[in-house]
């Protein structure tokens, strides 16, 4: 069973960069892809970014491509989302999903989730 906790959301000016931060506990994320996914209010959660457990790839949705990084560092047991020049369309809970061997982008396809974390972004 992977514990996933989020930190690092908060309120930043439209232009400004966060770094929000996965932290897993349990079984090492090595054999897992993890996910970033959000969800603003009203809307149904939808995927941000990826990180395939084997291989080192990445994916993200056009929207955050070239402002979103995702990274992970397996001895930490930690994943990283490096977001850069965010956009109040951006203003969401951001959310860790770990999924055991596989890919996914879609919500359903993750086996264990994080609480969230709150991304506000104002003008």
């Amino acid at each position: 069973q992977v514990q996933l906790v989020e930190s690092g959301g908060g309120l930043v000016q439209a232009g400004g960069s966060l770094r929000l931060s996965c932290a897993a506990s349990g079984p090492t994320v090595s054999s897992y892809t993890m996910g970033w996914f959000r969800q603003a209010p009203g809307k149904e959660r939808e995927f941000v970014a990826v990180s395939l457990w084997y291989g080192g790839s990445t994916y993200s949705t056009d929207s955050v491509k070239g402002r979103f990084t995702i990274s992970r560092d397996n001895a930490k047991n930690t994943v990283y989302l490096q977001m850069n020049s965010l956009k109040q369309e951006d203003t969401a809970v951001y959310y860790c999903a770990a999924k055991y061997r596989g890919a996914s982008n879609t919500p359903r396809g993750y086996d264990y989730w994080g609480q969230g974390t709150q991304v506000t972004v104002s003008s």
